[in-house]
Order: C-alpha cells, then structure tokens, then sequence
C-alpha cells in the first residue's frame, strides 16, 4: 500500500516544461483516449493538466458532438461508429439499451478494440465499460473481446470507493480508504500499461468523473470554494412559451434551488480534479518511458450536462447544445499545438480516427469520418454539414422517471438546430442569431426551410454505414 501510495504522488507532481525525445521501435504511434463521464463543454480551464498537456499541446474542437447525449447509447457510438438507429442501443437499461442490449446484440464482437487488437496494437480498456455491466446476462468476470487488459468496475461505480472491479477476470473488491479512489486505481494501472508496452498501445480510460454523486478524491473536498455555475443567457430561462410540453410546464428555479446547482457545480469540479490527475499520471508515464512524442492522447466526455440551463437543474437527454456538445482535445505527432478546429466533429469519428492513426481495417458498417486530415491541417474540400441526434425514452419506470423528456430526432447543422419529437412537437433555432437557443421559431419560420431540415433530418436517420458519409453533407 504504501508502495503505491508513493507511486501515486510522484504521479501528481507538477511535470516539467520540457518534451520527450520519440520513442524507439515500431513506427506506428501509440494512442490514449480519456473519456470523461458526463462533461459538458466550457470547463477545461478549471484543470491544470488537461490545459497545460492537452489544451495547450493539442487541437480543440469547437464543435464536438455526441449521437445521443446519454451515457451508454453514446458510448457505443463511440465504440463502434454507428448512430443509435444503428447499432440499436437506445437507452441505459434493458431492454432497449445498457450493455445486456450491446451484449444480447453481439456488438463486441467489433469494436475499435478488436481493431486495433487485430492491426497488432496492445489494448487495454480502464473504467467504466457500458451501463449495468455486466448485468445478468453475463458473468461479473466476463472481458469483452478486443482487450488484452481489462479493469472495469462491476459493482459501485459512481461511488468512486466501495467498488468491486474485474481486473482481467479476477475480481477484487477496493474499500473506502483513500489510497482506493477509483480514478487514482486507474491512474496506477494506467502508468503500469503504458511503462509495460514494448509495442505499439492503444489504451482507453474512461475515469467516472464528473458523473453524480461526483465524489471527489479526499485531497480535492475544498477545491473551489466560490465556484459557481456559468450564468449564461440560457440559465434559469425566462419564457419558455413556445418551448415543447415537456420544458414549457417547468417553473423557474428558485433561489434555493439555484444554490443547488451551483452546489452541484462545485463538486462536478472536485470530482473533475481526480480525473486531471489522471491526465497528469498519462503523461508523466509517457514522458518518462520515452513515448510521448509518439502518442496521441485523444479526451472528451460521453454527453454534456445541464446545470441550471433550460431551467433544468441538473441532467442531461435533451437536444440542447449543453448537452450534445462536448469537449474534444487531441494532442500528437502532426497537431498544432493550441491549435481550434471549427469544423464540425462527432463521437462517430473517434473510431475511425485511431483506427487510421493504428493502420487499423474498420468494418463497412462504421458511419464516421476520420478526423485525421483535420489534425493534420488539411481538411479535405468536402465535410459534413450536419449531425444527427436521437433519444429514445425507456420503458423501465425508474430509468424514465430521470427524464422528463419525450423522444426525439435532432438535426445540427452549421446554422440550425431542428428538433422533432415523437409527440408531433418541434424546435428550430437559428444558432448564428440565437446561440443559446431561447427562441424557439418552429411555428414561425418559413414552411421552406423547415420542409428542407425536416428532409435533411429524414436522410440521416435513414443512413446506414458508407452512405450516412454522404447523407451528412446534403443540404
């Protein structure tokens, strides 16, 4: 204990200025994604080692989206490239969705993991996996294929302490104490992996942070003693009258609730803390290995969160631009550093982004566009347009009652955001006029331009593998 405990500290000294020399051997780069639980955009100045390595040595999106701004449809997205209507992992639970739905489905049988195993890459997958893993429909030491190391909570998750985690098919179970934070256990396995590769790795750590309860490291309880959450125009909206049922019957926030939420803030950036110590352990295991010049760390979040935006408390589910539009960082050989990328990103290029990096083959069925040109300066003359989001509500009481929001199909394009829910209800926004969405046109603008995004959204929704490539930049 102690041995780790000491490990663990000189992980989180502050790193020096200087960059390693490339590392030696296989020419082929090694590849680290972090994905944050429930982030939304705006927040990365608060951490200093997501600035200082990533922000700072990297290229930003500025506009980075996800398929469905829920944690296990997104994920799978992510893991496969596909859009929700395609891989059909709707919601968290069963039996529409969570990992017995991607399981019962046999998704995991190709993922970027499998890929990148396959091109000859070590994988590791570190954190959470896919909701209610593993569920009843595997056994608790059950590892998906595609990873060569495996240590992914079974049990306790979001509690960030208390939790049992299946390491390679055997279980352990980690107390209360302060040595046993999960992101601090995933920092040490995490420097393990990467000092331990002697070719090129592929390694994916999906800390739980900020998720609620958002339980902070014992280190971090008094970060940010005056924080508050950004009172921007959409906060604690005003009028809401021509806003769907679902947002139209909420009254506003009262001042006690608004001190929740900025209560809620608070401890989203604690809990944050520990996954930037993470980042910090990422790099200092590269850097000391000699790998960092030959690696590229890739971070963003699953969805974005409302905090007190839309008059939501707090939450996530809607259409809305603070909950599908996430972060995305990605430093490496070839990326300008503190560079902004404005082109239009989605967790459906993740995949075949590495796999291009990692000479990886991806499947037909994949619906993303490879990032890679857009690292490299030289974004191709043809991109996409637009990004489709959609959301399914669940049948399960206990998971629907976290949302009150009915299902829908989203389309975002350069200008607009058009929403149309299963109750016949829409949105539209003029982004260019109208950033924080407040004023809902959809029964005012011109028939035309709503016929024309209604038939934009019905392609998209009506892709499938190679031709979504297409159906995303028709206009």
């Amino acid at each position: 204990m102690l041995k780790a405990l000491c490990r663990l500290a000189c992980l989180l000294l502050l790193l020096p200025a200087a960059e390693p020399t490339v590392a030696e051997g296989d020419s082929r780069p090694n590849i680290v994604v972090v994905l944050a639980d429930d982030l939304e955009s705006g927040t990365l100045p608060y951490f200093p080692n997501i600035s200082r390595h990533l922000v700072r040595q990297g290229a930003s999106f500025d506009r980075f989206f996800v398929t469905n701004s829920w944690c296990c449809p997104s994920r799978s997205s992510i893991l496969r490239s596909q859009h929700v209507h395609s891989h059909s992992v709707w919601t968290n639970t069963a039996p529409e969705g969570g990992f017995d739905r991607f399981h019962t489905l046999g998704l995991e049988r190709s993922t970027i993991g499998t890929w990148m195993q396959q091109a000859g890459y070590r994988t590791g997958l570190m954190g959470k996996f896919l909701n209610h893993y593993p569920g009843a429909s595997a056994p608790e030491t059950f590892v998906p294929p595609g990873w060569n190391e495996w240590a992914v909570p079974v049990r306790a998750l979001y509690e960030e302490y208390g939790y049992r985690l299946n390491e390679n098919g055997t279980l352990y179970d980690y107390n209360w104490s302060e040595h046993a934070y999960l992101s601090d256990v995933l920092a040490n396995k995490a420097y393990d992996f990467i000092r331990g590769s002697d070719k090129p790795f592929f390694l994916f750590l999906a800390p739980i942070g900020p998720h609620n309860p958002a339980n902070p490291a014992l280190r971090h309880m008094d970060a940010f003693p005056m924080a508050k959450a950004p009172r921007t125009p959409s906060f604690n909206q005003d009028d809401v009258s021509a806003e769907p049922l679902w947002l139209r019957t909420r009254p506003p926030l009262s001042p006690m609730l608004v001190d929740e939420v900025d209560e809620r803030f608070r401890a989203r950036l604690r809990s944050m803390l520990g996954v930037d110590d993470l980042v910090g352990a990422v790099v200092h295991a590269l850097r000391d290995s000699g790998k960092l010049d030959d690696t590229y760390i890739f971070f963003s979040s699953d969805n974005g969160f409302h905090l007190g935006t839309h008059r939501l408390k707090q939450g996530k589910t809607t259409p809305f631009e603070e909950a599908i539009r996430v972060p995305m960082v990605v430093r490496g050989p070839g990326v300008e550093p503190g560079s902004m990328i404005n082109q239009m990103g989605a967790a459906i290029d993740l995949a075949p982004t590495i796999a291009e990096l990692g000479g990886a083959t991806v499947p037909p069925f994949a619906e993303g566009r490879s990032l890679v040109p857009l690292l490299r300066g030289r974004p191709p003359d043809e991109w996409r347009t637009q990004v489709l989001v959609e959301f399914a509500r669940p049948s399960d009481r206990s998971s629907a009652a976290q949302t009150p929001v009915p299902a829908y199909q989203a389309l975002r394009t350069e200008q607009y955001a058009y929403v149309r829910y299963e109750t016949g209800e829409r949105q539209l926004y003029d982004l260019d006029a109208d950033p924080y969405e407040l004023r809902n046109l959809a029964m005012t603008a011109d028939p035309g331009l709503v016929a024309r995004l209604d038939a934009r959204l019905a392609g998209m929704v009506a892709c499938s593998g190679a031709n979504c490539r297409e159906a995303d930049r028709q206009e």
